[in-house]
């Protein structure tokens, strides 16, 4: 019995580490490749940048102040996307970009100054452009909803928010009969606009809304009304990742 225990011991020593390295090798083997194989983001987010072309429409104008032409609008720029459930259906996002609204009407800015003077184009005068161009900087804050998966980007969605656009450059120019009248830089345009907005759609394509809540000017006036037109802008806006 006394020579038994340590033989036994003996074939312990020489038989454990064995073991133990095979069962360390297989713990530790890695995974084998598999072709084809993409690991998925659970924490995705959706919808970065944005960029929008839109038809402007001015609102609440005054008497016999009318539209002609075509008046266009672009704006770009990127939102933070913030899902707020688990499925990531639903988040807030906030951003900032960039926008230009023009706008082509019969509304004259004939002088300079803190409040210019204003007249409508009569309609013997011949010119070939009366344009309005405005340059935003935006902040919109939006609450989403899509039904999006982490396994496709192709989804319905309903985007809904306020933006508020700083005014950091502006030009009134006409070209007609009596030559070129340029304005930069109109002190009586409102240096904030506030807007609510809405766009929805499928996929690539999203109709787009958004409407002014307040004036685009201060306080001036033409004919003796107040010149309180806002704007809704419509048209097409394209997200991506």
């Amino acid at each position: 019995m006394p020579m038994r225990f340590p033989a036994f011991a003996l074939f312990l020593l020489l038989v454990f580490p064995v073991f133990a390295q095979k069962t360390d090798s297989t713990a530790i083997a890695p995974m084998p490749e598999i072709p084809g194989y993409t690991e998925l983001d659970s924490l995705y987010r959706e919808d970065q940048f944005y960029t929008s072309f839109t038809y402007n429409i001015l609102s609440n104008t005054p008497d016999k102040v009318t539209q002609n032409k075509f008046s266009t609008g672009f704006t770009i720029g990127f939102l933070r996307d913030m899902p707020i459930n688990k499925d990531r259906t639903i988040s807030v996002a906030a951003g900032f970009g960039y926008a230009l609204q023009n706008f082509n009407y019969n509304l004259i800015v004939n002088g300079k100054g803190v409040i210019p003077e204003y007249e409508l184009i009569s309609d013997s005068t011949y010119y070939e452009k009366n344009k309005l161009s405005l340059n935003y900087i935006d902040i919109p804050i939006e609450f989403r909803w899509r039904n999006s998966t982490m396994r496709s980007h192709k989804f319905w969605r309903v985007y809904t928010g306020v933006k508020f656009s700083y005014l950091f450059y502006s030009r009134s120019k006409f070209v007609g009969d009596g030559g070129k009248t340029l304005i930069i830089n109109n002190d009586d345009l409102n240096k904030m606009r506030y807007s609510v907005y809405l766009a929805a759609g499928y996929n690539t394509w999203n109709a787009y809304v958004q409407y002014g809540l307040n004036p685009i000017f201060k306080s001036g006036t033409v004919n003796g009304s107040t010149i309180d037109m806002s704007s809704v802008n419509v048209g097409l806006m394209f997200y991506i990742l």
